[in-house]
This record gives C-alpha cells, structure tokens and sequence, in this order.
C-alpha cells in the first residue's frame, strides 16, 4: 500500500532510495542530464566549433597597428581599440559608445562637448571570424557565399576576403565613431581632412586615410611586409582592412570554454547546475530558437522587447528602428541581430543599448518582456546614459507591438532556473578570454599614445 502511494506521488519519476529520480517516459531507465544535453544539441545544430586557419604573420602584425592606432580617426584621437579594449573583452563596457571628440578609455570614456553617443553599443570583437553572415547591430553588411552587401554599394573594393574584412572598412567613415564633423581640428590642431567629405564619398575617404597612414614609415614597412609585390601606388584601405581581418582572427578566437570541452564528449566538462542550464537553455526556457548553431546566434534578426536608448537611428529619432531602417525592411521594426553568445559573461551590458547590467537582469528581461520593458528601471544605466532613455507609453506600446510572437507570454522560470540558465551561460567563457592585456601593442606606427 505505501508502495503504491509513493508511487502516484512520483508519477514519472523512478524511486531511487525513497527518493524520485526523473526518468524517460517508459519509466525504466534514468534519463541522465547528459543524455538529455547531448539530444538537445543534435536538435539545435550545435556542434564544435574548429579554429580558423593560421593568418600570415605580416598580416597580423599590420592589422595589431591598425587596430590600435589612432591615426585612423579624423582628429586623431580615438582608435577601433578605444571602444573595442583588452579590458573589456574587445567591447567597451559601456551602454553606449562614446565615438571621437570623448575623452578617456573605455569603460570610463565619456562624451566630449556638442557630442552625442554612438547610437547602439560596441559589441566584444571576440570570435568575429567565425561563421557571422550579418555584422553591425541593423545587419547592413552582410556576406554569403563571398557576396557582400554593404551601404556601400558597388564603391566597394573588389577582393575583401571575408566579412570581418568587409566590416572593418565603415568605421572610419563614421563622423560619429571616427571620422569627425567639418570644422573639426586634429589632436595637433590641425584641420580634420576626414571630415571634408560627404557620407556617400566611401572612395574618397578611404583614400584619404591611406594617405595618411603610407606617410608614415612604419607603415610603409609593414604594408610592405604584408603585401610583398604590391606598390604603394596601389595599396587601398581594403588591404588595411584585411589584415585588422587577420589581427581579430588570429588574436580573438576564443574556443577554449567547458562547454566547447562538453560538445567534445568530455561530460565532466560541465557541472551539474550548468547541465541543467542548458537542458533550460535549448528546452523550456526556449532560448535556442534564436540562439542556436555552433555559435549560438547570429542567424536571425529579432524584436525581443529591449527598451529604447540613445540618440536613435533611422527615419523616426530618437528611434531606433534597428533593421526596420534599413530600405525595404519596414517588416523588422525594432529588429536587432541575435547576438552569439560565446564569450557572453565577458561582453556586458547587454542589448543593442547596453540595457541591461547583469546576465541575471537579461534572464529576467526575458522572464516576462512586457512587464520588464513597461517596468524598465533606468536607474541601472550610467547617469549620463539615463537621460536618452525613451519609456514614454507611446514607445512602449510600439515595441510590445513588434514583440517577438515567442516572447509574447511571461515564461514563469523560478528563480533557482533562471540561476541555472546564467551558470550555463558563464559555462561559455574561455578562460584566456578573460585577460587581453597582451594584445595592445607598446606604441604604433603613427607614435600616438596607445591608450
């Protein structure tokens, strides 16, 4: 008789000891955490992740510079590593990025006078090489097949060899991020040359960078080291482009994490909590609808609820429609790119607009969307970012309104899960990941100050 009624109160389950063990429906056999781990990634595609090929050494060498180098930006005063730093995982840190005229190093860069913030945050760099058809927050470069399509357009240079090449041409055309506004003086006090062109003047302004870096002799040796054979005459900012392509290959891969050792069959690679996580991840909590593949994202663009921050981009400021700006994608309001998740404890805050702080506050963001957007607390943005939140009723019904179907009902995970979810999420961290320190060279070409 006792039998009997433990039984009925362990329906499903297999009593082990006086205690219920969860077993598969046949109720003979323990379902393990690993076995139910190992089906999940066969369903969602996820699989090891093999490291890119070696890059030349000159080529590294060369985009290391670049990539440091402030000559870069019209008024000489900000570098791709000044919002994409060692400190912080090649990200910045910061809600919002803080583009050129700012003064300081991420994360505590701040706005200069009559500047405004970067619209969207500056994503980690980490693990860029592996497998992104989309780059940029919108999607505007994307690249399929050796294809590429970029705002560019047909200005373009032939011969980019991948996509993380392609993407390394826009910054410096930015006025924002690099490039500066007319009228604007160099760090010497000269005239910004950068600045003179128009938006649409792709060609020129990449020509005018090359200018300045090929009249620099360290950069004459190294684009020569780089590409042997190639007369000055003929180098263009696409070759710069390569080689910081070959710099964040080489130097930002990081495949080292326990759960690339769990996909290597290792199942001590993972713990208990972390399994569980996982078995969340790509079950209840529905989060590998999106976040799936070797990289867990990148294949989608998405309305998840993220409130609205910053100086906006698109037709309606200070909106930021995300891919619903771009032409012909009126559909993907509010859309953002679903970020990969490798590497994702270091890259805080999180979003598009850094929104949130925490992994916790991300997993309880996706809890309930439309609680956590109506009842958004601006106070965990840093002061200087608060002040471009948009939590007006208008805004938050437009992006309830674009909500991602999937999202639409609160999820109702406990607190003990959502702890589960972030423990596997931390279980996507390379260890290296987390000290770059020794990729910031001691002084570029250009001999303006590294940090």
């Amino acid at each position: 008789m006792t039998k009997h009624v433990v039984n009925t109160l362990c329906l499903g389950w297999l009593i082990v000891a006086g205690g219920c063990v969860e077993t598969d429906r046949s109720f003979s056999q323990p379902t393990s955490l690993d076995a139910q781990v190992r089906q999940s990634l066969q369903q969602w595609a996820v699989v090891p992740i093999n490291p890119p090929p070696a890059q030349n050494p000159a080529l590294v060498a060369l985009g290391q510079a670049l990539l440091f180098d402030k000559e870069l930006s019209g008024n000489r005063d900000i570098a791709c590593a000044t919002c994409h730093t060692p400190a912080t995982a090649m990200g910045d840190g910061q809600s919002l990025a803080v583009g050129t005229g700012g003064t300081g190093v991420a994360p505590s860069r701040t706005l200069g006078p009559s500047r405004q913030f970067v619209p969207r945050n500056a994503p980690t760099l980490l693990n860029t090489a592996i497998g992104l058809p989309y780059v940029f927050w919108d999607g505007r470069v994307t690249g399929f097949g050796g294809q590429f399509q970029t705002p560019a357009g047909a200005a373009l240079p032939p011969g980019l060899p991948n996509i993380l090449a392609v993407q390394a041409m826009f910054p410096v055309t930015n006025r924002t991020e690099m490039r500066g506004e007319p009228g604007d003086t160099d760090v010497f006090g000269k005239p910004n040359e950068l600045a003179q062109y128009n938006d649409s003047q792709w060609v020129d302004i990449w020509q005018a960078v090359m200018r300045r870096l090929l009249a620099i002799p360290g950069y004459q040796s190294l684009f020569a080291a780089a590409f042997p054979g190639i007369p000055s005459t003929q180098l263009g900012f696409g070759h710069a482009a390569t080689a910081i392509a070959a710099f964040e290959t080489q130097s930002l891969t990081r495949l080292d994490t326990p759960f690339d050792h769990y996909l290597r069959h290792d199942d001590n690679a993972l713990t208990a909590e972390e399994k569980r996580g996982a078995i969340l991840f790509f079950g209840k909590a529905t989060c590998s609808s999106c976040h799936n593949g070797p990289q867990l994202g990148t294949g989608n663009f998405t309305d998840v609820g993220v409130p609205q921050i910053g100086p906006g981009v698109g037709p309606e400021p200070p909106l930021d429609l995300g891919r619903g700006a771009l032409p012909d994608n009126e559909f993907y309001r509010f859309a953002f790119r679903v970020a990969p998740l490798r590497n994702v404890e270091l890259s805080a805050p999180y979003f598009h607009d850094g929104a949130y702080p925490t992994l916790d506050a991300v997993v309880r963001h996706y809890n309930d969307v439309g609680v956590a957007l109506t009842a958004f607390d601006s106070t965990q943005l840093a002061p200087d970012v608060r002040a471009t939140y948009h939590g007006d009723p208008a805004t938050v019904a437009g992006v309830l309104q674009q909500l991602d179907g999937r999202l639409r009902q609160p999820l109702r995970r406990s607190e003990a899960e959502r702890a589960e979810l972030v423990a596997f999420l931390k279980a996507l961290t390379d260890p290296a990941a987390r000290n770059l320190s020794a990729l910031a060279p001691a002084s570029v070409p250009s001999g303006l100050p590294v940090r």
